[in-house]
């Protein structure tokens, strides 16, 4: 039977040791007083300790003064295993000094997992993976040479290669509801996602384990059931923290409680105050350019996921041109429909027509159900390879990157030639490049794997990588250069610039 107790009674149920799963997409769905409490019952005694912390998506908001970025400065934590480390920055500093074991893996896998270790399993078996950083065969999954676990095993059947994904065994279960009815039930109508709350509880239970929610308010009636994301007889303790919200003030386009017609959509974007943008140089137009040309691979029709960062131009240039009203944007986190919210309130959806738990949405991208996805890329190699999650200096985490493209029709990254001071504009038609980026991104060899161009050939999934000068598009031999803007010299700014012969 649940207990509605205070956020100290829930922080006193963590002990030593155990492994707290966090149902959160970033700064989404993310219980805050509960990370709160556990931060100030470890300042206050040093318990719980030696944490474990999971989480298919990551769970920050790019400060490292909320959520679990507290305690993990702090030294509560000793292990993370995550698909994402960039929004969390007391995570990934501690990760990449090897003060904390830390394991990066695909998004979908991870999610994946939470509903195999619901059903009892250890491992899950998928082919997302083969070939790219987190095959043995290729690179590792650890963050630093601390992180020694053995969470992924190569394996073949009948004829085919698999990997074994390790399912995680939880303690204690974070959740972010919206209210609680006289039995327990918990429904999400506040929230921008489910994320993967039901499998997660289940998990949970199935070890013993602990479910903790977060809701807004009480209800003395009784839910449809069909309203209801967590039953009851899965929910242990639930927390009353009125007037919270994910990203600041509750924004009803997100939820759903408002839908919006494509009409409306650069509105409601112009009005979305919780963005985080990259900081754009004075007259830089290089992801207008590239957002614009990306678009234009769009057909009626088509089933779309784009990426966040300059891909996210897409939405906006679609809306522009157009098509928006005859394409089905999707988002990994499990909106359908409408139009992926920028920023750091990336994962929600404005308008979407359906919000669907994450674990599901990742069935349908695994079994090809993506006309095109655009998405970006660190960087590029002479085979089609693309690196999205790690530089020598940095590690931001494969996100759902390696399972968007895993079975996508037609991928499209987006990414610009150079970087580190690039300015371009365009003109007339006409693009100039006023100031030359001092890092090339397409090269000969990559730090990591994030996406096999080999794998996506025999696949014959059509690949094309949109920058703001040129498109190139995979072949059987590797790149290929297939156009070049107007303005632009192919020698001088494209091929002279190659540390690689073009197939």
């Amino acid at each position: 039977m649940f207990k509605i107790i205070t956020e100290r009674e829930a922080a006193d149920l963590i002990k030593d040791g155990d492994c707290i799963a966090v149902n959160s997409f970033l700064a989404l769905s993310n219980p805050e007083a509960l990370h709160d409490a556990l931060y100030e019952r470890f300042a206050a005694t040093g318990s719980p300790k030696n944490l474990r912390l999971f989480c298919a998506a990551g769970f920050g908001a790019w400060d490292e003064n909320r959520f679990a970025d507290r305690y993990i400065n702090a030294g509560a934590v000793r292990e993370i295993i995550a698909g994402h480390y960039n929004s969390m920055p007391s995570a990934k500093r501690k990760a990449t000094a090897g003060e904390i074991e830390a394991y990066c893996l695909p998004l979908g896998a991870l999610s994946h997992s939470i509903r195999a270790a619901a059903a009892g399993k250890d491992w899950l078996l998928s082919d997302v993976g083969i070939g790219i950083y987190c095959d043995p065969r290729i690179d590792t999954y650890a963050l630093n040479d601390i992180s020694t676990k053995e969470l992924v095993q190569l394996r073949e059947f009948e004829g085919k290669e698999y990997l074994l994904y390790s399912t995680p065994k939880i303690d204690i279960a974070f959740i972010k509801g919206t209210t609680v009815d006289p039995n327990g039930n918990i429904s999400f109508e506040k929230e921008y996602l489910t994320v993967d709350a039901l499998p997660l509880a289940q998990a949970t239970k199935r070890n013993g384990g602990k479910v903790i929610v977060q809701v807004e308010r009480v209800s003395h009636e009784f839910s449809r059931p069909r309203n209801v994301i967590v039953p009851g007889i899965l929910v242990d303790a639930v927390v009353v923290v009125e007037n919270t919200g994910d990203t600041g003030e509750y924004n009803p386009t997100l939820s759903g409680d408002i839908h919006v017609p494509s009409s409306h959509m650069d509105y409601f974007i112009n009005k979305l105050s919780t963005t985080k943008n990259k900081k754009v140089k004075a007259g830089d137009q290089t992801a207008d350019i590239i957002g614009e040309r990306a678009a234009r691979e769009l057909r009626p029709g088509h089933i779309v996921n784009i990426g966040i960062g300059t891909s996210e131009m897409v939405g906006k240039y679609a809306s522009q041109q157009g098509i928006l009203k005859d394409v089905h944007i999707t988002v990994e986190a499990g909106g359908v429909g409408g139009l992926p919210a920028p920023g750091v309130a990336f994962g929600a959806t404005i308008g979407a027509d359906m919000i669907c738990d994450m674990a599901t949405q990742f069935d349908f991208y695994d079994g090809g159900g993506l006309d095109i996805c655009f998405l970006g890329g660190l960087e590029a190699d002479m085979h089609g390879n693309v690196n999205a999650h790690k530089l020598a200096d940095s590690y931001s985490g494969i996100g759902g990157f390696a399972n968007i493209t895993h079975s996508t029709k037609t991928i499209v990254f987006c990414m610009s030639f150079t970087t580190k001071g690039l300015i371009a504009t365009k003109q007339n038609g006409n693009v100039s490049i006023l100031q030359e980026g001092t890092l090339p991104k397409f090269k000969r060899d990559i730090s990591a794997i994030s996406f096999s161009g080999r794998n996506a050939v025999k696949r014959g999934q059509q690949v094309l990588y949109v920058t703001e000068r040129c498109v190139f598009e995979l072949t059987e031999k590797g790149l290929a250069l297939k156009e070049v803007y107007p303005g632009i010299d192919a020698e001088r700014d494209i091929l002279g610039m190659l540390d690689f012969e073009l197939s």
